[in-house]
C-alpha cells in the first residue's frame, strides 16, 4: 500500500473566509496559464480597492472595467451568474458544513461555469474536505499513471480502485499525486 504522510505534503491547505472570491477565481483560472491567472487575478481584486470582495460589488462594475482586468466576455457572464446566484441565496455558504460533498458539487454546479472540476478543486482548496479525488483532473490521472506506474492513464474506474486504501483521505492522495510531478 502507497504511504502518505501528511505532514510531508508540499502545500498546505486553509479554509476560504471569501466562499465567494473562492469561486470567481477558480472561474477566472479555467483554461489559462497560472502565470495569466496570476495576471488577471491580481487586476481583478485591484477592482475592488481596499473593500472585501462582494458578489453585490462585483455587480457594479461594468463589463469595460472587467475586460480591462482580462475577464472575457464568457467569463464575465459565468462571474455575473456567481454573484447573482449568491445574492438570491441559490448558493448559500452558511449551508456546505451541513453537507455533504456530492450535494455542494449539485448546489455548485447550478453556477454556469462551474463543473465538477471546479467543485472538487473548491472542496479541497476553499472548503479543506479530506475526502475529495478529482478523477476528471488530468493532473490526477497522470499521477496515477507515475506512482502507480501504469502504462496509460487510467480510467475513473481503475483510479477508484487503487484509492480505495485511502478513502478516509482522499484529499492527501489527491495533494501526493500532484506532487508527484512537480519535478517532471
Amino acid at each position: 500500500m502507497l504511504k502518505i504522510e501528511a505532514h510531508k505534503l508540499k502545500r498546505k491547505l486553509t479554509p476560504t473566509k471569501n466562499p465567494f472570491l473562492s469561486l470567481a477565481l477558480s472561474i477566472i483560472y479555467q483554461q489559462i496559464s497560472t502565470k495569466a491567472g496570476a495576471s488577471i487575478q491580481a487586476k481583478f481584486l485591484k477592482l475592488f480597492g481596499r473593500k472585501k470582495p462582494s458578489p453585490k460589488l462585483f455587480l457594479t462594475f461594468s463589463s469595460t472595467q472587467l475586460k480591462s482586468a482580462g475577464i472575457s466576455p464568457q467569463k464575465q457572464k459565468y462571474l455575473k451568474d456567481l454573484a447573482e446566484k449568491f445574492l438570491d441565496k441559490t448558493i448559500d455558504p452558511k449551508h456546505f458544513s451541513k453537507m455533504t460533498n456530492a450535494e455542494i458539487t449539485e448546489h455548485l454546479t447550478q453556477v454556469k461555469g462551474i463543473g465538477n472540476w471546479t467543485a472538487d478543486m473548491f472542496l479541497i482548496f476553499a472548503l479543506n474536505r479530506t475526502d475529495v479525488l478529482p478523477v476528471g483532473d488530468l493532473g490526477i490521472q497522470k499521477g496515477f499513471q507515475k506512482v502507480f506506474r501504469l502504462k496509460k492513464l487510467p480510467s475513473e474506474r481503475h483510479m477508484r480502485t487503487l484509492s480505495k486504501p485511502h478513502a478516509e483521505h482522499l484529499t492527501h492522495l489527491s495533494l501526493f499525486l500532484w506532487q508527484s510531478l512537480d519535478n517532471d
